[in-house]
């Protein structure tokens, strides 16, 4: 695969991390993907191919309870969505999970995501 572009190359990373990074019953993939304005999350069983639970900035549900300067394109929103993806694991009963990047660098909004949800009760 040649790098062409930025996108290419986070392909490339999320190829190298998805060869290692399985989820299973016991302890699903939590996966992010964050664009310029939003930031949507979901964890997935990958053994069954089925999506648990997810989470999104776009959701009006939580659009509505954000305050005035949270949004999903700042690290304020990424917390909310962080906090909110575990409140709805912890209430199926799921409490380990394994992190997955997306071929995001390790910082910002990706890093706040899973600093909340490991405050919310997460562990991974």
């Amino acid at each position: 695969m040649k790098i062409k572009t930025k996108e290419d190359r986070r392909q490339r990373i999320k190829y190298r991390l998805r060869k290692r990074v399985r989820g299973t019953d016991a302890r699903p993939r939590l996966t992010v993907y964050r664009s310029v304005a939003h930031i949507y999350v979901q964890v997935v069983d990958d053994m069954t191919g089925r999506t648990i639970a997810s989470a999104s900035s776009v959701e009006p549900s939580l659009k509505g309870t954000f305050a005035k300067q949270t949004r999903g394109g700042n690290v304020a929103g990424a917390k909310a969505i962080g906090t909110t993806i575990a409140a709805r694991l912890l209430d199926k009963g799921v409490k380990r999970v394994v992190f997955d990047r997306n071929g995001f660098l390790y910082h910002g909004r990706v890093k706040a995501v899973a600093d909340a949800a490991r405050e919310a009760g997460l562990e991974f």
